[in-house]
């Protein structure tokens, strides 16, 4: 009885980030980011020698000019101390491990964000009282102007320094205290204006100094905000875990992710998942979920533990390929040389086709990586076996092995009946 045959021309659309690449080593992500907390520790380290250099001059030029709004600022900065010794504490603590603490230290670094939003908003208080209640006068300009200037100057930089920094190290007390600079930053710029006015006989002062209270107070807030977040077990934004969900399913042997449970630890993700795996062995699934966590650790770096939780189960049926040089035609010995493949869904009691197409290799002619891209393409079919008419070690063949795709062995490779490859297993 003469079979019909769908054939079916398939573009090359797998992701090479969703591919599973080789085999490599995961870096250490513990290593990685004990390396990222020891560089964010020096920066904040420097934090608070500049923060007591600049609290110093300010608060001197405010109390020799009679400035509110500059002692105010200087306020501000001296709390802004008492924040990046919090943040270089925080730091310096969750590089620490700890038997006690399994899921590491991180959250020492969001405590210290905590702290940092508190002294921010006392700040805010401080300088708000002393704009409301304190003397309406000319400030000596020509004593605290120069101070101010530089003052907003280094701040500005540094707390741009700061920010780029922390969003590198994926640090988020660092990023908290380049934003409290930037906000010290702003508070000063307006001291500055006030100056200036007062300059030209206008009494400013208080004004400016009411208005650097609103900015204090809203840093602090944001801060503050933040760190009950990560306090609290916040999940993992929404499109980093879409992107981890997908890079976990485009494996060939995972059906579908069962749930995926995470949480922010200082900037940093601890997650959970499970995961249906199609094998009826309880090993192949373990081995399968310790390639998706090294996985996981490579395409992103701010996770530093996750445990994936495998579920084997067999479904009722599977998917084959097998290499031809043309529909209907014989076994290409050649696995990545294949013009075509065969994809066939097979009943796993019964052993019948119940479904099959031919898919044309959209890189059987490639002159360079041919092994590499044929092995992505594959991996993105989610075969279950793969017949082949030799075991070979070649680049297409382990990465279809080390996905845990059963390599099929052909007895008569030159047959020209697709029913009766007489196939039989490899392993």
């Amino acid at each position: 009885m003469e079979k019909n045959y769908r054939i079916k021309k398939r573009a090359n659309d797998f992701s090479q980030n969703q591919a599973l690449e080789p085999l490599k080593k995961a870096p250490d992500e513990a290593d990685t980011s004990r390396t990222d907390i020891k560089r964010a520790r020096k920066r904040a380290a420097i934090s608070v020698c500049l923060n007591f250099i600049l609290a110093f001059s300010k608060g001197l030029a405010g109390i020799l000019s009679g400035s509110s709004a500059l002692l105010g600022d200087a306020i501000h900065s001296a709390t802004d101390i008492i924040g990046s010794a919090a943040t270089f504490f925080g730091l310096w603590l969750a590089g620490k491990q700890h038997p006690s603490f399994p899921y590491g230290l991180y959250k020492a670094e969001t405590v210290a964000t905590l702290v940092t939003s508190v002294a921010v908003i006392v700040a805010g208080y401080e300088i708000a009282r002393r704009a409301l209640l304190g003397p309406d006068t000319l400030p000596d300009v020509k004593v605290a102007l120069p101070v101010a200037v530089a003052s907003l100057v280094i701040t500005l930089a540094f707390g741009l320094y700061q920010l780029r920094s922390g969003k590198r190290l994926h640090s988020i007390a660092l990023e908290a205290d380049a934003r409290d600079y930037l906000a010290d930053g702003l508070s000063t710029a307006v001291v500055v204006v006030s100056l200036i006015g007062a300059y030209f006989g206008l009494r400013l002062d208080r004004w400016a100094a009411g208005a650097v209270s609103v900015f204090v107070f809203w840093s602090g807030g944001q801060l503050l905000l933040r760190a009950v977040r990560d306090l609290m077990d916040e999940a993992i934004d929404r499109e980093t875990e879409r992107e981890i969900i997908g890079l976990v399913e485009s494996h060939a042997r995972v059906e579908h992710v069962l749930r995926c449970l995470s949480r922010t630890a200082g900037g940093r993700f601890i997650l959970d998942l499970d995961v249906v795996i199609r094998s009826h062995s309880q090993e192949l699934a373990d081995k399968i979920a310790h390639l998706l966590e090294n996985e996981i650790y490579q395409h992103f770096p701010r996770v530093v533990m996750v445990s994936v939780k495998p579920h084997s189960r067999q479904s009722t049926h599977f998917r084959r390929l097998t290499p031809v040089k043309e529909p209907g035609g014989p076994i290409e010995p050649h696995l990545a040389r294949a013009p075509w493949f065969l994809v066939e869904t097979v009943d796993r009691k019964s052993h019948e086709t119940i479904g099959q197409e031919y898919v044309q290799n959209p890189h059987w002619q490639e002159e360079t990586k041919k092994g590499l891209l044929v092995g992505r393409w594959l991996l993105g079919l989610k075969p279950d076996q793969v017949v082949v008419a030799e075991i070979k070690e070649g680049t297409a063949a382990v990465l279809l092995k080390e996905a845990g795709v059963e390599l099929i062995l052909a007895k008569d490779p030159a047959s020209t009946e697709q029913d009766n490859y007489g196939l039989k297993s490899s392993c």
